[in-house]
């Protein structure tokens, strides 16, 4: 079960996924799936479930990782999708209901969960892990529900400026609302772990082993162009935080969307719009 109190350590991070901007991620899992494709390919084939595993995937969202894995471990492995978001983990199960290899699917806030079956020989996640309240208790955790020498492999967002989706989105909603309130760029959120030495330091203060990071240069797709690209980033990334905070209103919203709607469309050709996209990839053990 997840701990619901405002006193949770990752409490404001329940609100957001099971709430208001988390709705967006439920409503639009699908277009997601598909613009995080690349991502996906990129987790499972670092990660590698093997027939008859035992896995976890942490930050699990709408279960599309989750459910390719358990299409890889097979019917004599298992695979456990563990997020913080109850609307999200409803849409992995209705969406895992009909498969033959299907996974579970749990609420709870991986920082602070106990599992009380088997250890896991790998935990994977995609984007799911730079959210901790406190990172060290959360990988400490994840590595606690690993059998020795199980594996943790992650997939987390290197800076925006390597990231058009949330560099070139932000400064074309500041021109137009203001550049907005400066936060700790450590604080949870997508660019947290952006800087590897630091997410390295983290995992060895957690106790992991044999750590280290990749740098992958990959796409964002949205086969559908440019436009459809742009709708998406009034929802997903930094813009609707900025219209929150500085009240923009619906002129607004239009005009910024025009905006990345041109910016996008140097990445548009034939089979749509594929977004550049630097990704950092953790590889950690337990001892």
């Amino acid at each position: 079960m997840t701990d619901t109190t405002d006193t949770a350590p990752n409490a404001a991070q329940q609100a957001f996924w099971s709430t208001g901007p988390g709705q967006h991620w439920v409503r639009l899992h699908r277009e997601l799936d598909t613009l995080h494709t690349r991502l996906t390919d990129l987790i499972l084939q670092a990660a590698r479930p093997q027939p008859g595993a035992r896995v976890v995937d942490i930050g699990c969202g709408a279960g599309a990782v989750a459910i390719a894995a358990a299409q890889q471990v097979g019917p004599s492995g298992h695979v456990l999708g563990l997020d913080i978001s109850e609307p999200l983990i409803e849409v992995g199960r209705d969406r895992a209901a009909s498969l033959a290899c299907a996974p579970d699917f749990t609420v709870a806030d991986a920082q602070t969960w106990a599992h009380e079956g088997a250890p896991f020989d790998l935990c994977l996640s995609r984007m799911g892990l730079m959210f901790f309240a406190d990172p060290v208790a959360g990988f400490a955790n994840i590595l606690g529900h690993l059998r020795p020498g199980g594996r943790l492999v992650f997939a987390a967002w290197a800076a925006a400026e390597h990231n058009p989706w949330f560099s070139r989105t932000k400064a074309l909603a500041a021109e137009r609302l203001g550049p907005g309130t400066p936060g700790d760029p450590d604080a949870p959120g997508p660019m947290a772990f952006r800087d590897t030495a630091r997410v390295l330091d983290l995992l060895s203060r957690a106790g992991a082993t044999d750590a280290r990071a990749e740098v992958h240069d990959t796409t964002l797709e949205s086969p559908e162009g440019a436009a459809a690209a742009a709708e998406l980033t009034q929802h997903i990334g930094p813009v609707p935080g900025l219209l929150r905070e500085t009240g923009g209103t619906d002129t607004d919203r239009a005009a910024i969307t025009a905006g990345i709607r041109a910016a996008f469309a140097e990445y548009e050709d034939e089979d749509g719009c594929h977004v550049p996209a630097r990704v950092n990839l953790f590889h950690a053990r337990r001892p």
